[in-house]
């Protein structure tokens, strides 16, 4: 029992330090997605050291501390994606539904041929904002139903399983379809004009994830997130970003993403709400995302039922509180962070002037 145990604490010791390196490599990054799984096995490995072998023994102490110290970093990760965390976006008193707005993120899977669920999901709960990821034509044409209560919409149906659309009760302005690092991976910019008459600026974005049959490393998926951050952060506007971001909530890079912008995460002190894979109970994590601006405080947020896709639908509802929530601070940034940023987009020659500034007046 002894090497099987000596081993499993080596493999338990290479899933926390391998992440450690900024090496963009999909082997690499890819560790930063199971991290409540190697959670859960340094838990079950922590309790084999003390049943198995003689906690007198050096070698059993030495197992011992290093799976803790395995078990404290991954938690160190997780845990503010938990009821144990404090929240960082506060929960809303308002409910003025001018105030509000509400997001349905739904990456559908092209081949998937279930567009009536995603529609009854719409049908149900109303919201402002529909935004789908891997829409191609077939997907738009079924979801034409929906113009007629959506009757803004922004469309770019491709099959290469980057299609995206926005469909919206409220009006949408300063709209531009832009390919920021990729030539075939749109993102949609444009702004989205409350019921009050304040704009928000929103960026609706799916960069490819690093995986051996699409970017063997993350470095285009990390300079989309840095060069969107870098531009935010430099607007006083209400900003949203939400999609498929192909990382999950507590990566290095998704940390650095809210850093550099400076936005919010509601999901913080509230739960993971994975949202991938949807077939497999044991290997799911968060990879659609909403943060938004210090202007807005959390009504709700919900994971829906399956619509036959590998992902799950989010649904958030904001409401638009800039004077109540001044005092929401996400994580801050520092010297270092704002240097690694600028080399990660600088490796893809592409910068926050990339991007476009919907709803900006100079």
């Amino acid at each position: 029992m002894l090497p099987i145990l000596i081993f499993c604490t080596l493999l338990a010791l290479l899933t926390a330090l391998l992440p450690l390196s900024r090496n963009s490599h999909w082997i690499i990054r890819g560790l930063d997605f199971p991290r409540l799984q190697f959670t859960v096995f340094a838990t079950v490995l922590l309790i084999a050291h003390y049943y198995f072998l003689d906690s007198q023994m050096i070698i059993t102490q030495v197992l011992i501390l290093a799976t803790t110290l395995c078990l404290i970093w991954q938690l160190w990760w997780i845990l503010p994606y938990s009821f144990l965390w404090p929240k960082e976006v506060k929960t809303s008193s308002d409910g003025s539904a001018d105030k509000q707005i509400s997001i349905l993120t739904s990456n559908v899977l092209t081949p998937n041929r279930n567009a009536d669920a995603l529609i009854r999901l719409v049908k149900k709960h109303q919201p402002d904002v529909l935004v789908t990821l891997e829409s191609d034509q077939w997907w738009e044409d079924k979801l034409k139903v929906l113009e007629a209560e959506m009757p803004y919409s922004i469309k770019c149906p491709l099959d290469n399983l980057y299609g995206m659309h926005v469909f919206s009760r409220l009006p949408l302005g300063g709209q531009e379809i832009c390919y920021l690092v990729e030539k075939d991976i749109p993102s949609i910019h444009a702004t989205l004009e409350l019921r009050t008459g304040d704009k928000i600026r929103a960026h609706f974005l799916h960069p490819a994830p690093p995986s051996p049959t699409e970017n063997p490393e993350s470095a285009e998926r990390d300079a989309e997130l840095v060069i969107v951050a870098r531009s935010v952060a430099e607007s006083d506007q209400p900003v949203i970003v939400t999609g498929d971001l192909n990382d999950v909530a507590w990566s290095a890079t998704t940390r650095l993403f809210r850093k550099i912008s400076g936005l919010l995460d509601p999901r913080v002190g509230r739960g993971v709400f994975n949202t991938f894979h949807a077939d497999y109970l044991i290997v799911r994590w968060p990879l659609d995302h909403l943060f938004h601006s210090q202007h807005f405080t959390l009504q709700d947020i919900q994971r829906l039922p399956s619509i036959g896709s590998d992902h799950f639908p989010l649904l958030t509802i904001l409401s638009f509180t800039p004077l109540r929530s001044a005092r929401q601070k996400g994580v801050q940034a520092r010297a270092s962070d704002h240097e690694w940023a600028k080399e990660i987009s600088e490796e893809q020659n592409v910068g926050k002037n990339d991007v476009p500034k919907p709803g900006k007046t100079d």
